[in-house]
Formats: structure tokens, sequence, C-alpha cells
């Protein structure tokens, strides 16, 4: 799979979300911001991005990924802090 074809699952799986993948072959880091994160716990945020996937996950086409959420006031605060 290519980061072009990750990003458009998650992206399918969110209303209103900011996600950029990098990576390659079997192996992606994703970073979703939505709203739709607003007050889940971490391991939640990530249930809700790996359901996206989950069936690449599966399969084997995706092996390994690196999942990092952010609502939108938590994106405004990292980038304020020079993190992501």
């Amino acid at each position: 799979m290519n980061p072009e074809e990750v990003k458009a699952l998650v992206e399918a799986g969110f209303d209103d979300a900011d996600v950029a993948v990098e990576g390659g072959g079997d192996r992606f880091q994703i970073r979703v911001i939505s709203n739709a994160f607003e007050g889940l716990m971490p391991v939640k945020k990530q249930q809700l991005v790996y359901a996206t996937i989950n069936e690449q996950i599966q399969s084997n086409t995706i092996h390994a990924v690196q999942i990092i959420t952010y609502t939108p006031a938590e994106w405004e605060k990292a980038q304020k802090m020079g993190i992501g």
C-alpha cells in the first residue's frame, strides 16, 4: 500500500479529520486530528483509527502502524510547543 491509500481509508472513517500518513509497503505512521477524539482516552482514540484499517491489518497488507491522535485543541497546543 502507499500512504495515499491509507490516508483515504482513515479519512473515510471520520467526518472531519485532518489525516497525514507517512511510510510505505506495510509500515506507516498515521497522524489524525479530529473532533471525534474529544473526551476520549488515548487507547479509545487509537481504536477509532485502527477500525478504519482493520481489514488491511487482518490481511497483513499493513503490518505495523504508529498512530498519533489529537483533537484540534491538542494539535494547536502541540504546534505551539513545537511538537508534531
